[in-house]
């Protein structure tokens, strides 16, 4: 019971990250509804595709895409009364990141994925959606944009979802602390400006001239 109220809270929360980037992007009412459609359902048809559930679960019931355009259409009309449109994505995605990375994982247990493979499988759920929208309104990808945390926030969900059920937790106290330990961890990582590192620059190159001073002593 819990998986699906999480599924489709998961599904709400990007369509309206979606629906909000066609708001800020001026696009009429069918390319705000394609954004949170797409925003919302695109991770879980990753998901299917991946574990062997052909047509995938969006495409066989009505639920999803019902989700997803009554949440659409909510922000459509209600935009104006959020204070800040980039702040209210970056929350919403957050949030749906780590709903979907929970979701997503357990999912796959539950079709016989292996851990390793769940755990691939709900960083793939979580992250399917919010990059077919970017890509669509022509923006770097969360996932890739200033060395942001987004992946590894949203594995550290995935894994603590198997983590927690492969250790005998409840399905719903697994999904708890897989969705929370991703949106809290995306969330301080946001408000603290924590960064994934870089590649040095020629660090070979730093070390062989450390050992070249030390020896010429």
């Amino acid at each position: 019971m819990l998986l699906s109220v999480l599924n489709y809270a998961g599904i709400a929360v990007f369509a309206a990250s979606g629906a909000l980037i066609g708001v800020r992007k001026r696009l009429d009412v069918f390319g705000v509804w394609t954004m949170a459609v797409l925003t919302a359902l695109g991770g879980g048809v990753a998901r299917d595709v991946l574990i062997g559930v052909t047509p995938p679960t969006s495409f066989q019931s009505w639920q999803n895409l019902t989700v997803a355009t009554v949440a659409g259409a909510l922000v459509f009309v209600l935009h104006p009364q959020f204070a800040v449109l980039r702040g209210s994505v970056l929350v919403l995605d957050a949030v749906g990141m780590g709903v979907f990375a929970s979701t997503g994982a357990l999912t796959a247990l539950h079709h016989g994925v292996s851990p390793y493979g769940s755990a691939l499988v709900g960083i793939t759920t979580a992250l399917g959606g919010g990059v077919l929208r970017d890509i669509l309104v022509n923006e770097v990808p969360l996932l890739l944009q200033q060395r942001d945390l987004y992946a590894i926030p949203a594995l550290s969900g995935a894994a603590a979802t198997v983590a927690a059920y492969q250790w005998g937790a409840t399905e719903s106290r697994a999904l708890i602390a897989g969705a929370v330990l991703a949106t809290a961890f995306r969330l301080v990582a946001l408000w603290q400006g924590w960064r994934v590192p870089v590649a040095p620059e020629d660090l070979a190159g730093r070390i062989g001239r450390a050992v070249r001073r030390v020896f010429r002593r």
